[in-house]
């Protein structure tokens, strides 16, 4: 394993479920990269996260957010931009069967989303790391997707990084070498992280990573290629941890 990995790709969603953003920089820390998943959306009757795998629309959902202003555009070019400020009601909802604490939000967002979900939701503002499932970082490798895309014959795969949702896309020669990485640390950037353990996939990988539509049967594609776990989900990239913060830039 390199000493140093090269960065190809960045990003992140500031709104969990919604569209993954390559970014040419992120800054990491011990909870992860700053400005992840800042916020979701509950069911507050249910007293629930909403999932990306339930809700597969809200990845054609573009969040931005600029210093304490979040802007949201829906693929129809409908948009909210506004300040989400907390309101005071804090709900304790299930992710992925842990309790994880909220605060609840005004403004024009929840009406927004909504409305394109044609059910109730509200925005919320997450912790950090309150709506991560696994480590904060994800890690995959550039030889494990065109390998990947070779294998399934889906082309367009090398190309669609952001169909994994990885924080970091790292230079590789040798497909799914990043798997005998667990345990080490590596410079990406200014940051160091901790390798950790293989990085399970859902459904939410046989969605159009801009649109949200289904277009490819990869899960299952996976499943043929690729180790599963206990649970019978095949894994693709692995899991990290940041052990010296820094910010990691873009090598294009």
């Amino acid at each position: 394993m390199p000493a140093e990995l090269l960065v190809r790709q960045a990003g992140f969603a500031s709104v969990k479920g919604t569209r993954h953003l390559a970014l040419d920089a992120v800054d990491l820390d011990e909870q992860g990269a700053i400005g992840d998943r800042s916020y979701c959306l509950v069911d507050v009757d249910a007293a629930r996260v909403l999932r990306t795998v339930q809700h597969p629309a809200l990845i054609g959902v573009v969040a931005r957010v600029d210093g304490d202003v979040l802007a949201l555009t829906l693929p129809t070019g409908a948009s909210a931009v506004a300040r989400a400020e907390t309101n005071g009601r804090t709900i304790t909802c299930d992710y992925w069967g842990r309790p994880v604490d909220l605060e609840l939000t005004d403004g024009p967002h929840a009406e927004l989303l909504s409305a394109s979900l044609g059910r109730r939701v509200h925005l919320a503002a997450a912790p950090r790391g309150g709506v991560v499932f696994g480590d904060p970082l994800t890690v995959v490798g550039t030889a494990s997707l065109r390998e990947l895309a070779r294998r399934t014959g889906q082309d367009t795969l090398a190309d669609q990084a952001s169909r994994f949702r990885a924080t970091l896309v790292v230079e590789t020669d040798t497909p799914y070498v990043e798997d005998s990485w667990a345990g080490r640390d590596v410079v990406v950037g200014e940051a160091t992280v901790r390798i950790g353990g293989p990085v399970p996939r859902c459904a939410v990988v046989d969605h159009h990573p801009q649109t949200g539509a289904k277009d490819v049967r990869l899960l299952k594609a996976l499943a043929r290629e690729r180790p599963t776990n206990r649970a019978g989900e095949p894994v693709l990239g692995v899991y990290a941890t940041c052990t010296r913060p820094g910010r990691v830039t873009v090598v294009r």
